[in-house]
């Protein structure tokens, strides 16, 4: 698979929201972005607060941008600050350095990155690694 396919990416969003299911946890946003950064899809369960759709898309486009699961990034921000800092600055606050941004991997092949919001970060990035694990791909949490 070079690509991320619309119906492969529905198997992730689908597999997402499953696990947020067993594990009764908070109303989830569930952002997928390609290679490029572009939206594949994105859908909010219903009672999500405000801001989750930013916050998801933030994990995932923080992944793509740096090129590591948003776990590293977070950990790079309680070491790194100031590193951090200015790349959000330079990114336009775009970046969300928490867990819940995972890299989508088929092999070594980066195809995009998941973004999830909605509960804890550690609950949303399980979410996010169950999601691509149930499409037959590898996921890079950091």
């Amino acid at each position: 698979m070079a690509d991320l396919t619309l119906d492969t990416a529905r198997k992730i969003l689908d597999a997402a929201f499953a696990k947020a299911g067993e594990l009764k946890l908070k109303p989830l946003v569930v952002t997928i972005l390609d290679t490029r950064g572009v939206l594949k899809l994105a859908a909010a369960q219903d009672g999500t607060s405000l801001m989750r759709a930013e916050i998801a898309h933030g994990k995932a486009y923080g992944a793509l941008a740096m090129g590591m699961g948003s776990r590293a990034l977070f950990q790079r921000a309680q070491e790194q600050a100031y590193f951090i800092d200015a790349v959000n600055t330079i990114a336009k606050g775009a970046l969300v350095p928490v867990p819940g941004g995972v890299l989508i991997m088929d092999g070594s092949t980066l195809l995009g990155a998941v973004g999830v919001s909605g509960d804890t970060s550690d609950n949303d990035e399980a979410c996010a690694v169950a999601g691509i694990q149930a499409a037959g791909l590898k996921p890079n949490a950091g």
